[in-house]
């Protein structure tokens, strides 16, 4: 599970046939062909987590705001979509062939609600290799959806200096007391890049660990270090999770990171080895 300590560049390779990167045209009739997976064991490799058992649990929340299709009259129906992706899956979904996916349910007509979350549901299950669960929150569900900020100390007011923009695992290191402490940290600081076309993928991330206390300059300086980095969302995550618990060895160990929407998705990656994953509430940058 060690990843490399030296600031070197860290390279993911995506498949060719992806279309993300690429131009292509919008379609408005129902085409799950769009629909693309990745596979996950193009970042888990470099991790070192090729075994059967991974060292977390988890689950990839979507949230999607530009679902709609058409009435057997053809009168357009909105919804938001949630969809909750095992991490076990063989493959993640790749954001922007999800887009295009959703895009094609526009002209598109369903006798109801019900059936456009089945179709949905058994499509995005194709492409990840598990099943995924769907929930669609209609119009008249709308006024109960809440807002919710991550809760924990703010790392972010920290004044440190940094000039170092790939992940930087020397930042990484634990107080020399042999305390144990249990923590929740948080930073709005974390951004990196679209693994294939370099667009900003920004987050809030949540750190919720037991054991020895870990350095909070240090930790700050290791997750704004994948400013300039290029892997997705999930991957990421994984890769900051893995970094804590073989750098600093805490007890237990949670990180959640709420991205900001893109092309009207937003995803919300979920690791740790004790808790089961949140609700899916909306924060402020989403």
């Amino acid at each position: 599970m060690s990843t490399d300590n030296s600031p070197n560049k860290i390279i993911i390779t995506a498949p060719d046939d992806l279309s993300l990167g690429k131009q292509v045209d919008y379609e408005f009739e129902y085409n799950p062909s769009l629909l693309q997976g990745v596979p996950r064991s193009l970042s888990r490799d470099t991790l070192n987590l090729t075994g059967a058992e991974l060292p977390f649990s988890g689950i990839d929340t979507w949230t999607g705001y530009e679902l709609s299709w058409l009435n057997l009259k053809g009168k357009p129906n909105v919804a938001i979509l949630e969809c909750h992706a095992p991490i076990t899956s063989e493959n993640l979904i790749e954001s922007k062939s999800f887009k295009l996916y959703l895009n094609s349910f526009n002209q598109t007509k369903f006798r109801s609600a019900e059936d456009v979350q089945k179709v949905l549901q058994k499509d995005l299950s194709a492409c990840a290799g598990e099943p995924v669960n769907v929930n669609l929150i209609l119009p008249k569900q709308f006024t109960e959806l809440q807002f919710k900020e991550f809760e924990g100390t703010l790392l972010d007011e920290l004044d440190v200096d940094i000039e170092t923009y790939s992940p930087t695992t020397q930042y990484l290191f634990t107080s020399k007391d042999d305390k144990k402490v249990k923590e929740t940290l948080v930073s709005h600081l974390l951004k990196s890049n679209c693994l294939i076309t370099s667009q900003p993928d920004w987050a809030s991330i949540q750190i919720k660990y037991e054991g020895k206390a870990i350095e909070h300059e240090g930790l700050l300086k290791y997750l704004i270090s994948f400013r300039q980095h290029n892997e997705f969302h999930e991957q990421c995550v994984e890769r900051i999770y893995n970094d804590i618990m073989f750098h600093c060895k805490p007890d237990k160990l949670t990180v959640c990171a709420r991205y900001t929407r893109r092309g009207g998705l937003d995803i919300n990656p979920f690791r740790s080895n004790y808790e089961a994953p949140y609700a899916n509430h909306r924060q402020a940058r989403q």
